[in-house]
């Protein structure tokens, strides 16, 4: 380490089922499920918001000191706030969660069934209104690398890098919505 960011090409990458390469021109992020107003955002309608930034790094955690401490990094994002689209969206009460799903997909064996499956998780409303979370489509002054989510990636500072789902594509909802 020879600097406080870690450059794109070395800032660790963990991947659940590949990355996808979707359609710039025709990317959606949805707001849907339990909210007044459900939205659905196009790239440029995302970018077009006020722009916010701030450093911010995760640990991966299944680092450890048999890969020498390799999945840590930090970064300069730009984005979005999170928050101010959940506002926006207007969070009905009685939700519980927001879910985040990505826009990777792969098969998963549930109950002896072959099932497609977007990589997702979830955050509880309180820690999901942080004012410090953002969609971010920059890191280090760099339009965002695909690995690392392009076009948009949730940043969650504070959490370990799983919570900061790449490519979210398909919607943020409420849990009681899905």
């Amino acid at each position: 380490i020879n600097s406080f960011y870690s450059p794109n090409e070395d800032f660790y990458v963990v991947q659940h089922y590949g990355q996808p390469e979707l359609d710039l021109s025709n990317f959606r992020l949805k707001v849907t499920g339990m909210v007044d107003t459900p939205l659905d955002l196009s790239l440029q309608d995302v970018m077009n918001r006020d722009v916010i930034e701030l450093d911010a790094g995760w640990e991966c955690g299944g680092n450890r000191g048999t890969i020498m401490n390799g999945l840590v990094g930090n970064a300069r994002w730009r984005g979005v706030s999170l928050s101010g689209l959940l506002q926006q969206a207007g969070i009905q009460d009685g939700a519980k969660e927001i879910v985040f799903f990505g826009g990777d997909i792969g098969t998963e064996e549930i109950r002896g069934a072959e099932v497609d499956k977007a990589f997702a998780r979830g955050l509880s409303i309180p820690d999901a209104m942080r004012p410090e979370n953002m969609l971010a489509f920059e890191m280090n002054g760099e339009p965002l690398p695909l690995y690392h989510g392009r076009p948009l990636r949730l940043i969650v500072p504070g959490w370990y890098g799983v919570a900061n789902v790449k490519w979210p594509v398909s919607a943020i909802r409420s849990a009681d919505s899905i």
